[in-house]
């Protein structure tokens, strides 16, 4: 995440957040903690394709975890929600780690308050757009549903979905969602946004060929160069953003955490280009 003085220079900022709201698998809890270890590995450097060198303390911060273990349900969604806003309160533009895809909901309703007319760009395999998934409307399958009806949203725009069925399409209709999918990207290239943009990208939105350490594998996705390139170059403000759905269980030789360590950096570089 990116975190900015108000009138100061801009300074980046990430914090983890774990959760258990998860329909298949568990395990995405642990993956803050890895992506920080990728983050740092001595086998890569701190430098973003777009120049920023990381290892500038007066660039960026680490915010440390948001701690839900005494907590569930609305009282998990409320800690992250508080603490999201408080780094934006404080200055900061925040760059979220999870857990699984429920942390976005708390974390982008924390942005919409602060962004007026704030616009999302999700990467995903899924649209998470169910009304109610398992007997629970706020699971890793909803959290867009729940943002949509919240009316603090201008526009979500989707890249990467190849699991729609037909409750979810009707839920992007009612909802006015603008959906990629994988079998047709020609529209991609041209995104462009009108005011401020929070990104949120589900790992699981890339091809189990780069990114296999997730819960849900579901093939012909994105490349990791195709996120980057959408990273880089959609037109519109960047203000905030999360990676999320790393389960550690099934990362073999943190192929994973790597890609997620790569994207948490060319997003802190876009941040920065854009404060």
């Amino acid at each position: 995440m990116i975190r900015q003085t108000p009138h100061q220079n801009p300074e980046t900022v990430r914090s983890g957040l774990n959760f258990y709201n998860s329909s298949f698998l568990t395990g995405p809890s642990l993956a803050p903690a890895r992506i920080r270890e990728a983050f740092h590995s001595s086998s890569a450097n701190l430098f973003t394709e777009t120049g920023y060198d990381l290892n500038d303390e007066e660039l960026w911060t680490d915010a440390g975890d948001v701690q839900l273990t005494d907590l569930e349900g609305q009282a998990a969604f409320d800690r992250i929600n508080s603490r999201v806003a408080e780094l934006i309160y404080q200055g900061g533009i925040v760059l979220s780690m999870g857990g699984d895809h429920s942390v976005a909901f708390p974390a982008i309703m924390a942005h919409s308050q602060a962004y007026p007319g704030l616009s999302i760009l999700q990467i995903d395999a899924h649209p998470d757009l169910y009304e109610d998934m398992l007997s629970n409307p706020f699971s890793h399958a909803s959290p867009f549903a729940r943002l949509m009806e919240s009316g603090q949203i201008k526009r979500l725009v989707q890249v990467g979905i190849r699991t729609l069925n037909q409750h979810q399409r009707d839920q992007a209709t009612r909802y006015g969602v603008e959906i990629h999918e994988m079998r047709d990207l020609s529209g991609v290239a041209a995104l462009s946004f009108e005011g401020p943009v929070y990104l949120s990208c589900d790992l699981d939105g890339l091809d189990p060929a780069f990114a296999p350490g997730v819960s849900h594998y579901e093939p012909g996705g994105l490349s990791t160069r195709e996120v980057l390139n959408i990273i880089h170059h959609f037109k519109g403000k960047l203000v905030g953003a999360d990676v999320v759905e790393l389960n550690p269980h099934r990362d073999p030789g943190d192929i994973t955490a790597m890609v997620a360590a790569k994207i948490c950096k060319e997003l802190i570089g876009r941040l920065l280009s854009d404060a």
